[in-house]
């Protein structure tokens, strides 16, 4: 009958064999062995387990730390705490256009990572509504009465004033900074209305303001701190702590003989208003240019700036293209559609001796109105009739000329200079018009399809007005959306999709625009880029005051790794006494096999023991 004996290093009392017609015998082993092996398994099955647990514990944990963090952001709606002291607070004025607007910005004590920004978000008051306050005209209208600008602006720092912390009045930042309307009048009235804030404003109020804080600022920073403000939001200045996250290859910006960092993939952004369109987007790799004149015009609209706290350290420095459209916003567009309508037209009449548009009866015929409306152009007491042939291929064509596009390579609308975009590996918010037009209309808004959406829009400009006004009445479209918006969508429609895929020369089956009007529900204002940018310089103060929230930060990253160690020492501890257990019993077996050598044979033979002379 054939066996197999089975030693290895155990024990030889724990020798047993297996036989084809028999059980294993095994289990003649004693039961404090069978414990010891027991114990062993269990030892070897926990640290499995456990460490299946903790990767997959640690692992949910890493892939849920940003969705909780932008989470913690959508529903942080709570009252800001006044009476936590180790809260801070910032204060930014918009001198806009048409008025000026207040926001208070608040944080808590940075962390002590150097590679962090501030954690700034909006303060609410005990209602848990943003600290906000708007106020008319536009600061311009006192281009020749500077004097009246401090009065004019006190009731925004008295509002701001009244909700931040009066102990907290002298570490407040405020920052007066004037757009749009400021930028078009002269110097000398731009400087007069700057030196009365300067004057003025520290006498009546406590709050942290010195001469650059008060500027007007051009559209090319108003572009980056809107491009700040958005990708702090979606948190792209952040470390990389997923691998599912998409990065970029660097080249720091005057550093481009060194190795390219990896970081985070920040997002582009598109604004399209009334009167002119924005683009704003990272440019990672070193751009070459055509010719030298197209070299001096993108140091005009390349910014390089450091949101790192200190400026030795390159790790967060980046270079972002900023240009701005005037005439190329929606309203804007339709003015200069209809002037050239209008032109031709009658120029047209003049030379052929017709009369189109001229009366009712012989209306324009637009392809960029829904089909069978009825619209009037007036210029110069005399007036253009028009009517709608809903024809969105025709519109699109129509409208190409006036992207005014050139031949030169990387050029968008009007010739300028457009580094190019890795399309594959980027990433675009489309805000105002681009949202609009998805949106209110066609109810397409968030993810950009140029299939689905030329399809929608094709259909809404081919259906009769009289069927728009129905489903309006009806209640179909966004609540917003107005008489005026039914009436233009086919022409917003067709120069949203030119202005994008043929000015900007994004490619039409392009997946990354994201339409949208907030960003994690919450409007995002470009002064919030303003004071993150503003602030950055600020956690560098607090890390060199107390270093050990440095060295905290750093544990607080390494811990898992402490923990796994610690983990496998105690399991080694605990493996090693078995061993010695084990060693132990061996020993002891030894001996008792010396004096009991005959009962062991007669075991291994399969008979039964017998006791030893002189064995009761």
């Amino acid at each position: 009958m054939g066996r197999i004996g089975i030693s290895c290093l155990f024990p030889a009392s724990w020798h047993f064999s297996i036989s084809p017609v028999g059980c294993p015998r095994i289990l003649n082993t004693n039961l404090r062995q069978i414990i010891v092996i027991s114990v062993l398994a269990a030892a070897v099955s926990l640290l499995y387990f456990s460490v299946v647990i903790i990767r997959n514990k640690y692992g949910r944990l890493t892939r849920d730390k940003k969705f909780q963090r932008y989470l913690a952001r959508v529903t942080d709606i709570e009252a800001t705490d006044t009476n936590n002291p180790n809260v801070n607070y910032g204060i930014v004025v918009d001198c806009g256009s048409s008025g000026s607007r207040i926001f208070v910005y608040c944080w808590p004590r940075h962390n002590g990572n150097p590679r962090d920004l501030l954690d700034i978000r909006q303060m609410r008051d005990k209602n848990r509504k943003p600290v906000v306050m708007k106020i008319k005209p536009g600061i311009s209208e006192f281009a020749t009465s500077p004097e009246k600008v401090s009065d004019y602006i006190s009731p925004l720092l008295n509002f701001a004033a009244e909700h931040v912390p009066r102990a907290k009045h002298k570490e407040t930042p405020l920052y007066i900074l004037c757009t749009a309307g400021m930028r078009i009048l002269p110097e000398s009235q731009q400087k007069a209305i700057l030196e009365d804030l300067l004057t003025d404003i520290p006498v009546h109020f406590d709050f942290l303001f010195s001469d650059s804080h008060a500027e007007v600022i051009s559209g090319k920073q108003e572009g980056v701190y809107a491009w700040i403000g958005i990708n702090f939001v979606l948190g792209r200045f952040e470390h990389i702590e997923d691998d599912d996250e998409a990065v970029v290859e660097v080249n720091i910006p005057g550093s481009e003989s060194s190795k390219a960092i990896v970081r985070k993939r920040t997002a582009g952004i598109l604004d399209m208003g009334g009167v002119s369109t924005q683009i704003a987007y990272e440019v990672p790799k070193t751009v070459s240019f055509a010719s030298s004149q197209q070299e001096e015009v993108a140091k005009n609209l390349l910014a390089e700036f450091n949101l790192g706290c200190d400026v030795h350290q390159t790790e967060h420095v980046y270079r972002v293209y900023v240009a701005t459209f005037l005439g190329f916003g929606g309203n804007a567009a339709r003015q200069r559609y209809e002037d050239r309508i209008f032109a031709n037209t009658i120029q047209k009449n003049r030379l052929l001796g017709k009369q189109t548009g001229l009366t009712p009866d012989m209306p324009y015929l637009d392809p960029c109105l829904p089909l069978d409306i009825k619209d009037e152009i007036q210029q110069n007491g005399q007036t253009l009739y028009l009517r709608g042939t809903g024809d969105f291929d025709l519109c699109r064509e129509t409208i190409q000329p006036f992207m005014n596009k050139t031949n030169e390579t990387q050029t968008s609308l009007n010739g300028i200079y457009q580094p190019p975009i890795h399309f594959p590996n980027s990433e675009f918010y489309g805000f105002s018009e681009f949202y609009y037009c998805t949106e209110d209309v066609l109810r397409m808004g968030g993810d950009y399809n140029a299939a689905k959406f030329t399809k929608a829009a094709k259909d809404y400009c081919a259906t009769k007005w009289s069927i728009l006004r129905e489903r309006f009445d009806r209640g179909l479209y966004a609540s917003h959306a107005d008489l005026h918006r039914l009436k233009y969508q086919c022409f917003k429609s067709a120069w949203m999709f030119e202005v994008f895929h043929r000015g900007f020369s994004f490619p039409v089956n392009y997946k990354n625009l994201k339409t949208a009007l907030q960003v994690y529900d919450k409007e995002v204002q470009w002064t919030l880029g303003a004071i993150l940018y503003r602030t950055r310089f600020l956690p560098l103060r607090d890390i060199q005051q107390e270093a050990f929230r440095a060295s905290h930060t750093h544990w607080r990253g390494v811990s898992f790794v402490y923990n796994h160690y610690l983990f496998s020492g105690c399991f080694l501890v605990v493996l090693l006494a078995i061993l010695l257990y084990l060693l132990r019993l061996r020993r002891i077996h030894r001996r008792t096999v010396r004096s009991s050598s005959a009962a062991t044979l007669w075991m291994e033979e399969g008979l039964p023991a017998q006791n030893p002379a002189g064995t009761l």
